[in-house]
C-alpha cells in the first residue's frame, strides 16, 4: 500500500499536513495561505497549564483549529476520528490506505524515533501524514522533515496513543468533500478578521495584552521565584517560541508571507506593506529569543538582564497592537 503522495517540507506541521493533503486532492494551497485562512496566529499565556514544569505559552491556535477553520472557510468537509481501542485505530488507518486515502495524524513528539534527541520532548500536538504501508512499516510524510521517513507499527502506535496533555487518542483526520473550486477571497478576509480579534482581545492573557502580561511577570521572576526557577521559566518562554510548533518568530514570518500572497489575490497593496512590517516584528521576536537564551544559559538572574528582555517584549506588544489595528482597517 503506497499512495502516490507528494511530500513538501513546511515550517509548521499542521499547516504542512493540510497543504500537502490539499495538493494530493488537486488543490494547490500554500502553507502560509492555510495558516492565515485558518487564523493560526495567536498569543496566549496559560498559567494553569504546566508544560515541563513551567506555565504554558502558545503562539498558535489550539491543535486542529487551523484545519477546522480553513476547511469551513473554503468549503471543505473533513472527517475526524479518535479511538480508545488501539487495534481499531490501526484497522481504520489501514482501511484508508487501501482506499488510496492519505491520512493526517496527531501524535506525540517524544516517541518519534526519526527526530534528533534534542527535539524529542513531551508534546502531543504534532501532525504528520501516513501515505502508505510496506509489511509492518508505515510510510510517513512529516512536513517538518526534509524527506519522507518511516515508523514501524509499534512505533506509530506509541506516538498515536502518547499520554499527557493533549493526548491524541489515536486521532486521525482527512478531507472527504471538496467544492469545484476554492474561493479564497472571502476566506482570507474571514481569517484576517478572526486573527485581529484574537490579537486585540481585551483580556490580559491573550494577544498583545498577553505579551505585555508576560513582560511584567519576567521582571518579577528573579526575586519572586529565585534564580533556578526564573531561568527555567524564561527558558520555557523561548522554547515555546522557537522550538515547540514553530512558535513566535517563525509564525510571524509565515503570517507575513500570507499577507504578501493575499495582497495579490485581493488586489490590496496595503497588505503587501503590512507584510514587510510583520517580518520586522518577527525579527524582534528572534532578537528577544537570543537575548533571553543568553540569560538562562549563563544561569544568571540579574535583574537588569530580565528587565532588558521584558522591555523588548513590551515594545513588541505595542508594535503588534498597532499592527493589528492597521490590518483590521486594511480589509
Amino acid at each position: 500500500m503506497k499512495i502516490d503522495f507528494t511530500h513538501n517540507q513546511s515550517a509548521h506541521c499542521e499547516n504542512g499536513v493540510v497543504s500537502n493533503l490539499m495538493g494530493y486532492n488537486g488543490f494547490e494551497v500554500s502553507e502560509p495561505m492555510v495558516f492565515g485562512i485558518g487564523s493560526g496566529l495567536l498569543y496566549c499565556y496559560i498559567p494553569f497549564l504546566m508544560v515541563n514544569h513551567a506555565p504554558a505559552i502558545t503562539y498558535r491556535a489550539m491543535p486542529g483549529f487551523i484545519f477546522k477553520r480553513f476547511a469551513k472557510r473554503v468549503g471543505i468537509k473533513i472527517k475526524r476520528e479518535k479511538f480508545s481501542n488501539k487495534t481499531q485505530a490501526k484497522a481504520r488507518l489501514d482501511e484508508n490506505l487501501k482506499k488510496n486515502n492519505p491520512v493526517g495524524l496527531q501524535v506525540g513528539v517524544y516517541g518519534l524515533v526519526y527526530f534528533p534527541d534534542e527535539y524529542r520532548f513531551h508534546f502531543n500536538a504534532h501532525n504528520l501524514v501516513v501515505y502508505g504501508k510496506e509489511n509492518d512499516t508505515y510510510l510517513i510524510s512529516d512536513p517538518v522533515m526534509e524527506n519522507v521517513t518511516t515508523l514501524t507499527e509499534k512505533e506509530l502506535e506509541k506516538v498515536r496513543f502518547a499520554k499527557g496533555a493533549f493526548a491524541p487518542k489515536g486521532h486521525m483526520y482527512y478531507p472527504i468533500e471538496f467544492p469545484k473550486e476554492l474561493k479564497l477571497e472571502k476566506a482570507i478576509v474571514k481569517g484576517i478578521k478572526h486573527t485581529c480579534r484574537d490579537m486585540l482581545a481585551p483580556v490580559p492573557f491573550v494577544g498583545a495584552k498577553g505579551i505585555r502580561k508576560i513582560a511584567g511577570l519576567i521582571r518579577k521572576w528573579p526575586k519572586k521565584k529565585g534564580t533556578k526557577v526564573a531561568n527555567h521559566y524564561l527558558g520555557q518562554v523561548v522554547r515555546m517560541q522557537e522550538e515547540i510548533g514553530t512558535g513566535g518568530g517563525g509564525f510571524r514570518y509565515i503570517y507575513a508571507a500570507f499577507l504578501q500572497e493575499s495582497s495579490t489575490i485581493l488586489k490590496n497593496e496595503r497588505l503587501s506593506e503590512l507584510s514587510k512590517e510583520m517580518t520586522q516584528i518577527g525579527d524582534l521576536w528572534r532578537d528577544f529569543a537570543v537575548d533571553a537564551s543568553r540569560i538562562y544559559k549563563n544561569r544568571s538572574a540579574k535583574t537588569d538582564g530580565y528587565n532588558n528582555v521584558a522591555d523588548q517584549l513590551e515594545h513588541i506588544s505595542n508594535l503588534e497592537e498597532a499592527f493589528f489595528k492597521k490590518l483590521k482597517k486594511a480589509i
